[in-house]
């Protein structure tokens, strides 16, 4: 196919973006993406206690598979509504599911490491149906424009590689093979947390906090943060301060 140059575009300004929101529980994840624009939720978890009274939030029923959350998907993609952003809470939960669903199809296998005969094959059956779900919503961005926001729980994983020594760094909690659907192709990867200090000296050191939360979405050793803002430092969250990624998201 003969390619024109007329046809080459430049960068617009706002678009649909796609976020991963990840940390431990209590953070404020579900209420952050719920200040995200006219906010939709997918639950594979009932973890929006917290959004009580929350007028600007709709809801669709617990969903307890994999097929319930294409489903809601594909509600979104070929019914008409006004809803902006699609939030998927969790991610995490989502790949529970998965798993067990790929062992109860199973009848050889008692867990997901021996499904499909053993040898990381379960696992990799589990990436490919979250490569699914996030290559479906991902289209609900470009061809409905919403903006996407995957909600995960936090877990540490040690990092071996072959020219430094091994380190712990932040991830989603779920099996490495899928983490890479919800962290490489988005447009931000973001940690809550709480500003921790230390006080005291060498075996008297202790953490401390305030409760202030704050979130990282730049890149470190620490963490699988990244962002696509130009962002290199963290931004402050309060749950009364709005959404700081408001300049960014579409409306």
């Amino acid at each position: 196919m003969a390619i024109n140059l007329s046809n080459l575009s430049k960068p617009t300004g706002q678009r649909p973006i796609i976020v991963t929101l990840f940390g431990e529980g209590g953070m404020g994840k579900t209420t952050l993406a719920a200040m995200f624009p006219k906010p939709v939720f997918i639950r594979t978890e009932d973890g929006t206690a917290s959004l009580q009274g929350n007028e600007g939030v709709s809801l669709f029923p617990l969903a307890t598979s994999s097929k319930d959350v294409l489903d809601q998907i594909e509600a979104l993609a070929t019914q008409d509504h006004d809803f902006k952003t699609l939030v998927i809470d969790s991610i995490t939960q989502l790949a529970t599911i998965i798993e067990s669903e790929i062992v109860a199809e199973d009848p050889k296998a008692k867990s997901i490491n021996q499904a499909g005969g053993g040898y990381g094959a379960g696992y990799s059956t589990a990436a490919d149906r979250h490569r699914i779900i996030r290559d479906w919503a991902g289209a609900l961005a470009y061809e409905k424009g919403m903006n996407i926001v995957f909600i995960g729980h936090a877990d540490t994983e040690t990092m071996d590689l072959p020219d430094m020594d091994a380190y712990t760094r932040y991830s989603v909690r779920m099996h490495k093979k899928s983490v890479p659907h919800y962290t490489d192709n988005v447009d931000a990867v973001c940690m809550i947390r709480l500003k921790t200090f230390t006080r005291g000296d060498g075996d008297k050191k202790r953490a401390i906090s305030n409760g202030e939360r704050e979130i990282i979405c730049f890149p470190q050793a620490a963490s699988v943060t990244k962002n696509r803002f130009n962002l290199d430092k963290p931004l402050t969250f309060t749950f009364d301060g709005g959404n700081p990624f408001d300049n960014f998201v579409a409306k």
